[in-house]
């Protein structure tokens, strides 16, 4: 239950009599009618106050929403209410801005500025007039005005006979039920004196409704607190699938999601079998050498990863590259078509997966032409202009070439054997170490970037190639069950 519920659920046994026990010795609620009536003539003959607009005839059945207790009586908001509306005196916003502001000005919702005269001087019942919250109650609709105040005409001024009534308990009242009924028009809603009059109020003893207010006001704070408490909730709740991940593909790139396993050898064995791949590419004329990394310092190293695994570079592993300038230039800006060879952008990577809706085309000559930046197998792809940090996967189903501001990540698995599983990297690199090593280098412009260079930089632990099987699947049976968490 919500607290909103909740205050709803105590206002509601409020009303119907069922928040605090009935007493005999506190008469009837009969009785209490027959006194307000007799004091309203009274003053109406002085003239005093104003007779109310509207019949208030005998109740339809449907009108009746809830048994009350024997004591109560179902009676209209107009003959127990006094009116107050014709004492306002309207004052413009000119006006006000002139003024030295000093008292409280009150409209449909409160407050809403200071004016320096007063125009009521008594605590009334205050319930907005026009407006979408008298369908929406985003917020209380029925509030009271203390003090010295004006109030515009976007609110009914009520009051009572003394002794007979409690405005708080009114104000309750108001605030625990639906006006919809009471309401003309839907774009601009409205409640006039007439339609408010009219409203079935169910009436306890005058000392029951001073209890109902009191048992009221002593419940709320305690439904402060839950408020408070609950918003709390809602925010872990709200975080725990996304910390759920997180912390479950932490625990994936340290080792600590499956066992290790002897019999599987060593990340030095899919290290070396790229190197071995690499080195023919490059001999081939297919791959071109690139310089020379730093030795990976301990230092660099956050945690320690199982001693199985091969700590080394992305670009030991793997061929990072992007479409460069002079390739766009020369090949590519005067060459588009309306169907051929898609160009994947970094607008094509979003939210971790691929948006497969193309902007541009070039014929597949122009591609074949640029071997380097064509994208003909799986690979990983990610923006290095724009929303760094996000990667999704190309399973390489179609050809396709890299357009601007996104790079690939081809990992080094030739055509008959794989060495190291584009969703491990990709895992890996969504992971809270991953993505600090994949966007710290990053560059806080008006648009954020990386260099290609620092994504070769990216520091990476590689297991032995049938447990980095293990982990993926461990992370894919898991990763649903935290989404089935929001």
């Amino acid at each position: 239950m919500t607290p909103q519920e909740l205050k709803n659920s105590i206002l509601q046994m409020a009303i119907q009599g069922k928040l605090v026990e009935q007493r005999p010795e506190e008469g009837t609620a009969e009785e209490l009618f027959a006194q307000i009536q007799e004091e309203k003539l009274r003053l109406i003959k002085e003239k005093k106050i104003r007779k109310e607009k509207g019949e208030y005839g005998e109740f339809k059945e449907e009108e009746i929403l809830f048994d009350v207790p024997p004591t109560w009586k179902w009676v209209r908001f107009g003959s127990i209410m006094i009116n107050r509306d014709s004492e306002r005196i309207p004052l413009s916003v000119a006006e006000r801005n002139k003024l030295e502001k000093t008292f409280d000005y009150y409209g449909a919702s409160g407050i809403i500025d200071k004016v320096d005269r007063y125009l009521f001087d008594k605590t009334l019942l205050l319930i907005g007039e026009d407006g979408a919250n008298l369908l929406a109650r985003s917020t209380p609709i029925a509030f009271l005005a203390k003090g010295k105040y004006w109030v515009n005409n976007h609110a009914h001024v009520l009051d009572c006979v003394a002794g007979t009534l409690s405005l708080e308990y009114m104000m309750y009242f108001v605030n625990a039920i639906s006006l919809a009924k009471y309401v003309t028009g839907t774009a601009q809603p409205k409640m006039n004196q007439e339609k408010m009059n009219s409203i079935p109020v169910p009436l306890p003893p005058f000392a029951e409704q001073k209890r109902i207010v009191a048992k009221i006001e002593e419940l709320l704070p305690y439904i402060d607190r839950y408020k408070q408490a609950w918003s709390k909730l809602e925010k872990f709740n709200s975080r725990f699938p996304e910390d759920m991940k997180k912390s479950l593909l932490q625990y994936a790139i340290q080792g600590k999601l499956v066992e290790q396993r002897a019999e599987e050898g060593t990340g030095e064995g899919p290290y070396q079998q790229i190197q071995t791949y690499k080195q023919k590419l490059i001999k081939d004329g297919k791959l071109k050498k690139t310089r020379t990394l730093e030795p990976i310092s301990e230092t660099f190293v956050p945690f320690d990863f199982p001693p199985s695994w091969k700590v080394c570079y992305i670009d030991d592993i793997a061929f990072v590259t992007k479409l460069a300038g002079f390739e766009y230039t020369k090949y590519i800006a005067d060459n588009l078509v309306a169907d051929g060879i898609p160009l994947f952008k970094g607008k094509n990577v979003q939210n971790g997966k691929l948006v497969l809706s193309f902007e541009s085309y070039i014929p597949e000559s122009v591609s074949d032409e640029l071997p380097r930046s064509q994208i003909a197998k799986k690979c990983l792809l990610t923006p290095y202009v724009g929303t760094i940090g996000n990667i999704a996967i190309f399973d390489g189903s179609f050809k396709a070439h890299l357009g601007s501001n996104v790079g690939k990540i081809e990992v080094l698995n030739s055509d008959t054997q794989t060495f190291v599983l584009e969703e491990y990297v990709l895992w890996y690199l969504k992971s809270t170490y991953g993505y600090a090593e994949l966007t710290k280098h990053k560059k806080a412009t008006a648009q954020e970037s990386i260099s290609i260079d620092a994504i070769r930089n990216v520091i990476i632990a590689i297991p032995p190639l049938e447990e980095q099987y293990r982990i993926v699947a461990k992370i894919e049976e898991l990763l649903p069950l935290c989404e089935r968490l929001k």
